[in-house]
């Protein structure tokens, strides 16, 4: 799993992406915004594409629990599967985001996917314009939950604890806003 963080993510407290990395040992973060920041992934995708997806709601995303419904279904294989394909997840505001996407036409290749059913976001604490928006340790974790039958609780009681953490660190004329 590979979380392309924008710059501007990188230090915010209130990030998910850096609690995904601990949580996860298969997650890593590249901070960059354009393709020389990306370099070295950005050759391995050109060259081997299928072992890839991108979780990102673009025009030509599918989603994602139409095409994975069936795995939850199927009996498991006798032998080794073979390796499942790494996620790709742009970490920042919406706004960044999509910058990220826009500046890296390479990605645009990828087989993307968005979500229709996603739990209501739990992460309070930061607010989204975009109905339904989930921070990034929640869309991993909707996604792996979706895609290999991984539970998301683990995930989602990290994101409560860091919520919890910072409504306590808040004034109590600024906690009301949450």
């Amino acid at each position: 799993m590979i979380i392309l963080q924008h710059p501007s993510e990188q230090k915010h407290a209130k990030g998910t992406a850096q609690l995904a990395c601990l949580a996860l040992n298969k997650a890593q973060i590249l901070v960059g915004e354009t393709p020389l920041d990306f370099a070295m992934l950005k050759q391995q995708v050109l060259a081997h594409p299928e072992r890839f997806y991108l979780i990102y709601p673009s025009s030509q995303s599918r989603a994602i629990e139409e095409v994975f419904s069936s795995i939850k279904t199927q009996e498991p294989p006798l032998n080794d599967p073979p390796c499942p394909p790494s996620l790709i997840f742009l970490d920042g505001t919406w706004r960044k985001a999509k910058r990220l996407w826009h500046l890296n036409p390479w990605l645009h290749n990828l087989d993307q996917f968005h979500f229709t059913s996603a739990p209501s976001g739990q992460y309070k604490i930061r607010k989204t314009s975009v109905d339904k928006g989930l921070s990034t340790i929640e869309a991993i974790g909707y996604s792996l939950e979706q895609i290999e039958m991984f539970d998301p609780t683990p995930l989602v009681g990290i994101l409560r604890a860091l919520a919890n953490q910072q409504l306590s660190a808040m004034p109590e004329k600024v906690k009301h806003r949450y």
